[in-house]
């Protein structure tokens, strides 16, 4: 094998792992995005359960005075 074609052979297989390793990046971001709604979805539902537990707290309060 030539040195100029095995140089061509390097260049195809980098472009190959160059494109590969962009797709990869361009995941990993899709995939942090999605971390971040999840996040704010869990602070959410977080926030909701304490309300919950709260009004529920209230009620047995409310029960235990009524005996």
């Amino acid at each position: 094998m030539s040195a100029s074609s095995e140089s061509e052979v390097l260049a195809q297989e980098l472009s190959n792992i160059a494109g590969k390793v962009g797709a990869l990046e361009t995941r990993v971001k899709e995939v942090e995005a999605v971390i971040e709604r999840l996040e704010g979805a869990a602070e959410t539902t977080a926030r909701a359960l304490e309300e919950v537990s709260a009004h529920w707290d209230a009620v047995y309060r409310a029960m235990r005075r009524a005996e």
